[in-house]
């Protein structure tokens, strides 16, 4: 089916009602800014006879300035007041009750933030209430792990002639960078735990994916105390570098690429004083072995390379098969890739617009040097439809002379590579500069057991007959080499935003001790069991 045709069958339907949004949260205010404005555009609309789309316009949102930066900055930095703040001593019961009533009125901006999801960043209509739902469930899980956390806090030890109390407590202020293809869940895994834990946040959303965060911003200025949580609108050189300049960020949490973080890092001038929470690159490979279930293979890993257009960090974006199969393989996958649906994320079809600007440009010029270096475009409807629009295209033989056998595509174009000896996959993985997760295609015992012997010091989440994914969200999800640095879960994602502090005495002051947290008076000293 020619790119033309392709075009003509996305189906177009009325977009929301344009958002002026003036707005920016600082020290629990909210201030309206009359500077320079950001147009928001989907990437959705009518395609024109020359492959441009006319986009549809769907509002603006603050350029904040610098000097709006290093306010909230001086916000979080009041609020923490180095630790002897009112939140960072806050007790747990008062930190979970501002939680459950930030999370009661966000249930209630489900369709809303939902709606923006998909016409901002082009999501199905499926995921993007998947999204929402599973970061309410993320939250409603984080509140009771951290209940968990100070059960186990609640208690005191005594071992030989020392009496202790180990708490786990907060880092200091969090500049909090969330990403565009994930904008509320990933964002919101790590803004919810930095918070729980005492911290006190600067927060800003992706370039892509603003507006939808927009319905959120009264339910934080109304559940926590003023300056715990400030929110920014603009672009990241303008705000995040002089914020990381001044040296006051205890934490950066990130969600991004490695360039982006080191960039920043490099500003800092006390780094090793800054904690580094990031979620970076990956090459996820899949590993389709001779004796593997080839239909079970073809499915999981088109769903693997392609859910939201391989636009996630965990999808696979390498796929190594073996010589003997890869004639089924490759017949049976491109068959597949192209009775895929494209269209509107309202229709909820698998394969939707692409919101970053030259991302197709970004996907042919893959496709383009490939092609230059042996590989052929394997299935039929591959390539550009539009200038926002790209269905995916299968390369097929790809080799490390290749850019997409090095770099993250992060978008619709699988790479497929032929091998006959084992050891070469697992040189090439071992020696790729990324070490996220990997998926491993085969039914013969041992097969699995000698390949998972050789992943798991490669990577840190090796699915066996299964796509890459993050969930569930109690799974450790993190990464080697420059795929993350700490890691993140509902139970992990605590002890990230963390750190373990000791209160301790003599056996000759336990009457005193004793008294102390008897009366009640003090918030971390107590044995209080939180139901």
């Amino acid at each position: 089916m020619s790119a033309k045709n392709l075009a003509k069958q996305i189906q177009q339907f009325e977009a929301p009602a344009p958002i002026s949004w003036k707005h920016y949260l600082i020290d629990g205010q909210m201030h309206t800014w009359n500077g320079d404005m950001e147009q928001v555009y989907s990437p959705m609309g009518p395609i024109n006879d020359d492959g441009t789309t006319q986009k549809q316009y769907l509002g603006e949102a603050p350029t904040l300035d610098e000097a709006a930066g290093l306010k909230a900055l001086d916000a979080a930095k009041k609020a923490y007041n180095n630790g002897r703040g009112y939140w960072p001593t806050a007790s747990a019961s008062e930190r979970i009750g501002a939680m459950e009533k930030f999370l009661e009125i966000m249930k209630t901006k489900r369709e809303e933030v939902s709606t923006l999801l998909m016409w901002e960043i082009a999501k199905n209509k499926s995921s993007a209430y998947k999204e929402f739902d599973r970061t309410v469930d993320y939250i409603e899980d984080t509140i009771e792990e951290f209940k968990e956390l100070n059960r186990r806090g609640s208690k005191v030890a005594r071992k030989g002639a020392i009496i202790s109390q180990v708490r786990r407590g907060p880092l200091g202020v969090v500049l909090c960078l969330g990403p565009y293809n994930y904008p509320l869940n990933e964002t919101f895994c790590l803004l919810i735990p930095s918070v729980l834990m005492g911290n006190t946040v600067v927060f800003k959303p992706a370039k892509y994916g603003v507006l939808l965060l927009t319905p959120l911003l009264e339910a934080f200025q109304e559940a926590f105390p003023p300056g715990v949580v400030n929110i920014l609108f603009g672009r990241g050189r303008t705000l995040a570098g002089p914020i990381m300049k001044t040296g006051d960020v205890d934490v950066l949490a990130l969600i991004g690429n490695s360039k982006s973080s080191n960039a920043l890092v490099a500003q800092h001038p006390k780094p090793n004083r800054l904690r580094q929470v990031l979620g970076l690159e990956a090459k996820n490979p899949g590993i389709v072995f001779d004796d593997a279930n080839i239909d079970l293979a073809v499915k999981q890993c088109v769903n693997g390379a392609l859910s939201y257009n391989g636009q996630r960090c965990t999808a696979l974006k390498l796929i190594f098969v073996h010589k003997s199969i890869s004639g089924e393989f490759m017949k049976k996958f491109s068959k597949a890739v192209d009775g895929l649906k494209l269209d509107h994320p309202e229709t909820d079809a698998m394969l939707t617009p692409l919101p970053e600007r030259n991302k197709v440009e970004q996907m042919q010029a893959y496709v383009d040097d490939a092609v230059a270096k042996g590989a052929k475009v394997m299935n039929t409807n591959a390539g550009a439809v539009s200038d926002t629009t790209f269905f995916p295209t299968v390369l097929f033989p790809v080799n490390n002379s290749m850019d997409i056998f090095h770099e993250e595509q992060f978008g619709p174009v699988v790479p497929i590579v032929e091998y006959e000896d084992l050891e070469e996959v697992m040189d090439s993985i071992s020696q790729s500069d990324y070490g996220q997760q990997c998926s491993l295609f085969s039914e013969n015992q041992a097969t699995i057991a000698y390949a998972v012997d050789n992943m798991v010091n490669q990577v840190c989440r090796v699915n066996i007959n299964a796509a890459c994914q993050r969930g569930p969200d109690y799974l450790p999800f993190t990464g080697r080499k420059d795929s993350a640095v700490a890691t993140l879960s509902v139970h992990d994602a605590l002890r990230s935003f963390s750190i373990r502090t000791v209160v301790a005495s003599g056996d000759d002051q336990k009457k005193l001790v004793g008294s102390v947290i008897s009366s009640g008076e003090s918030k971390w000293m107590t044995t209080d069991y939180l139901l």
